[in-house]
Order: C-alpha cells, then structure tokens, then sequence
C-alpha cells in the first residue's frame, strides 16, 4: 500500500462529520458518505462530489475502493459501526468516545484482529502543544516522581445544545465525561498511567428535563503509580466555555497547561532551572456555531493514518487506549454518589 493514495467514507453526516470531510481532502480522497437522514448525507457528499448512501450496508457492501471508514457516528453507535465496517474489510478511525460501555469496546478491538484491519481512535487533545511537551518531559523523568494531578473542566452546554438530539439520552450519549470530556480522561491515562481507585460525586444542577445525567462531577482518583489527583468538571459555565486545564505537581517540578482547550502553558517551575521555551502555536479549538469544543488537531489524526497505511508508521492512539478511557469513565460512574 506504500504511496497509495487513501479513499475514506463517513458514517454520520452530523457536525463533526465536517471537519472530517475537511482534512480528509487534505491527504486521501473523501469517496462516499452515509446517514440515515438523506439531507444530511446529501449536502455533504455534494460539498465534496463523493456518493451519499442512506444505508451502512450499501455503503460497505462490495466498495472496494474505500480503504478507510471514519466512524462519526453517535456515541451510542460506534461499536456496531466500527464493527460492521471492520467485518466488511475496511480499516476504521472511530470518533470519540469509543463506545459508551467497556464490553463494546472489546468487542471492537477483537473484531479488528479478527478482520486484520486497523482500529484507529480519534484522541486529538495528545497534540496539543504545551499536552506533546509535557508528555515528553513525563517520559524523560524530568518532574521526577509525579504527587498530584488536577484536571478542571468548565464548559457551557445549553438547552440548545440538547434539543432535538441523541445528546443528553442516556443510552446513545452515554454521559458529560463521554460526550464533553473524554479526550480529558484520556490525558489522564495516557500521562500519568492507569487508575485505581475512584471516588466523587455527581449532580444536575440546571439541566433538569433536558439531560438524563449530570451536568456536574467532582472525581478523586488514586494511580497506579501512587500519584493522586482530582477531576472537577461541568457544563454549566455562564454562556460561554471558560477553561479546559491540568496542574502537574511533581518531585522536580509543577506545571499548568491551561486556558480553554489545554492550549497555553500558564505556569512552570522546575527545580534544576529548566524551562520549556518557543512552543509552537496550536490549532483553534473546533467550531461549530453557537458552541466550540476540544482542539482542532483533526489534520494531526488523518496524517498518522497516512503514516500508518503507506509507511508502516504506528498508530498514535490504539483501541486499548480508547477502551482505557471508557475503562476510567464507567468506573467512576458505576461508584459515584449520584447527589
């Protein structure tokens, strides 16, 4: 497959579906698109001149030109896309999350085994700059032993966000640490190691007869590493997301990666005189109307995809990465004091 060019097709013409189309154009060639609703399935495919299909099964039925299929699907639906599109033959990039139960995400990673295609799952926080960097200097001890972690999550999602829409149902949205946070979690995971213990508690303050879960978590969490650390998170900021941010306090140094999104480096301290200098600038923060969400590091996922199909490269985020994440989240849910 080396040098070949890469054919994709979308399932779940919604949103984020957009920016999907948008960078896929930019490294392979977008070659169909799916959703039950055909307005929906019919704009995108116009914008980008592919073919629009209604139906999964006539999408993955016997298109032997798509290599790729990107699950943008609901949350609730990932797992029975990602594995109707693996049985059919085809490699997949599911969005976030994974799925919204552990089992699923099993049953993912063994369909793609089964199937020998690649399981690719949509984590684009990791590249964030000041998130990269940290990373590395985790890696290369330069904190020393990790003591404390603070994650904070404060966003604003509206009664508008919420109508008319698979958000906020229990069954297919699953939760706010699936649907707003994850790519949070994992940080955590990916960073700091696997957890072991949770603790917190959960409340809807001001989404009542709008969601089927909180609006509002505060979580304790104990690592396998001895590291402590809490989650506080919420969707009820006034009017507009307020801050997306993580506090390291570690034996040689702290760190905060702050602002909305985990894009700035508010603060560093490090006991050797160390400083990390000339970050490069992110990207902007997904748009998408009235409501903005994580970094749009979509171009990032797509080009390891690239990497990964034509040059043999690795894989940055693999479907036991996801199911960790989906790991962390049910855990903490099923023992959460709901207030």
């Amino acid at each position: 497959m080396k040098n070949k060019k890469i054919n994709f097709a979308i399932i779940g013409c919604g949103r984020i579906a957009q920016r999907h189309a948008e960078h896929i154009n930019n490294v392979g060639e977008l070659w169909g698109v799916c959703d039950i609703d055909e307005n929906k399935s019919r704009s995108l495919a116009e914008k980008y001149n592919c073919k629009s299909f209604n139906s999964i099964e006539e999408l993955l039925t016997n298109n032997n030109n798509i290599d790729v299929v990107a699950i943008c699907s609901p949350n609730g639906l990932h797992a029975e896309h990602t594995i109707k599109s693996l049985n059919a033959g085809y490699h997949v990039l599911c969005e976030k999350p994974m799925a919204i139960n552990l089992n699923d995400c099993g049953e993912m990673i063994k369909a793609s085994e089964r199937s020998n295609k690649r399981l690719f799952i949509v984590k684009q926080n990791r590249y964030n700059p000041p998130v990269s960097e940290i990373k590395k200097l985790i890696d290369n001890d330069v904190f020393g032993k990790i003591f404390s972690i603070q994650l904070s999550c404060f966003w604003n999602r509206n009664e508008n966000y919420y109508k008319d829409s698979w958000k906020g149902t229990k069954s297919i949205d699953g939760g706010t640490l699936y649907t707003q946070f994850s790519h949070f979690i994992d940080l955590l995971y990916w960073m700091f190691g696997d957890v072991k213990k949770t603790y917190g508690f959960t409340k809807n303050y001001n989404h009542h007869n709008i969601i089927e879960f909180e609006d509002s978590g505060v979580i304790s969490l104990l690592f396998y590493s001895g590291a402590i650390g809490t989650i506080n998170y919420s969707v009820n900021t006034t009017n507009k997301n307020m801050e997306g941010s993580l506090t390291i306090i570690g034996e040689k140094g702290t760190v905060k990666i702050g602002g909305q999104y985990l894009n700035e480096l508010e603060y560093q301290q490090f006991s050797n005189g160390f400083t990390i200098k000339n970050l490069p600038k992110g990207n902007p923060p997904n748009s998408y109307g009235e409501y903005k969400g994580s970094m749009s590091n979509h171009d990032k996922v797509y080009e390891n995809i690239i990497d990964v199909l034509n040059n043999n490269g690795k894989i940055s985020t693999i479907g036991f990465e996801g199911l960790k994440t989906v790991e962390i989240i049910e855990e903490f849910y099923n023992n959460a004091i709901k207030l």
